[in-house]
């Protein structure tokens, strides 16, 4: 596992360690506040050249800033093959090989890259194994290793707010979701149901 981001991230990437992977990265640096997607894939990249990986897994977004560039962005800067928006994938070891199908509204697209390259993934890849007792216990042995810019061989200048092409102006918290509407069905049931789909509009 690799991930870019505060101190507090290693509890997410430790549930990832008890989920099955076996070691993991955290790029952690003061100089990377406000940094954008393409701050971000620079550091991701630099950090990948020194892996030896053969493949990079991503998902298709964050669920922050929901961008969905990062892994064509990761592809372009390694100047590896990318295959996107993945629903089923399937590597060929022995081949050097790595297939994917993606789902459109046109249908199914079938396609391959040679090792290395860069697979996106969407959200319905798999269902992921919950955490075991014995996993969790497990990841607690295992390294997530925290790196500074400077071990990954990036300057502070080429990151953080600074350099953002994209900056976020404001956040807020999501709104309270409104209360529903519970009907006590004492033989009209059906008509008060029918009154506030249409006050509501919702047809």
């Amino acid at each position: 596992l690799i991930s870019m981001g505060p101190d507090r991230a290693t509890e997410a990437i430790r549930k990832g360690l008890s989920m099955g992977a076996h070691d993991a990265i955290l790029i952690s640096d003061s100089a990377l506040i406000g940094s954008d997607a393409l701050a971000t894939s620079k550091v991701l990249a630099e950090t990948i050249k020194s892996g030896g990986f053969d493949l990079v897994f991503c998902g298709t977004e964050s669920t922050d800033a929901r961008m969905s560039v990062i892994p064509a962005m990761l592809a372009q800067r390694l100047g590896w093959a990318q295959l996107t928006f993945a629903g089923v994938v399937k590597v060929d070891v022995s081949g050097n090989k790595v297939e994917i199908d993606r789902m459109t509204d046109a249908g199914v697209e079938s396609m391959s890259a040679n090792f290395p390259a860069v697979i996106s993934v969407i959200e319905k890849i798999n269902e992921p194994r919950y955490p075991s007792f014995k996993g969790i216990m497990a990841s607690k042995k295992k390294t997530v290793t925290t790196k500074s810019l400077s071990d990954v061989g990036v300057s502070a200048g080429e990151v953080g707010l600074a350099t953002a092409w994209s900056v976020v102006d404001d956040a807020a918290a999501r709104p309270p979701r409104e209360k529903g509407l519970k009907v006590e069905d004492a033989g009209n049931g059906g008509d008060k149901l029918a009154e506030y789909i249409l006050e509501k509009r919702i047809v």
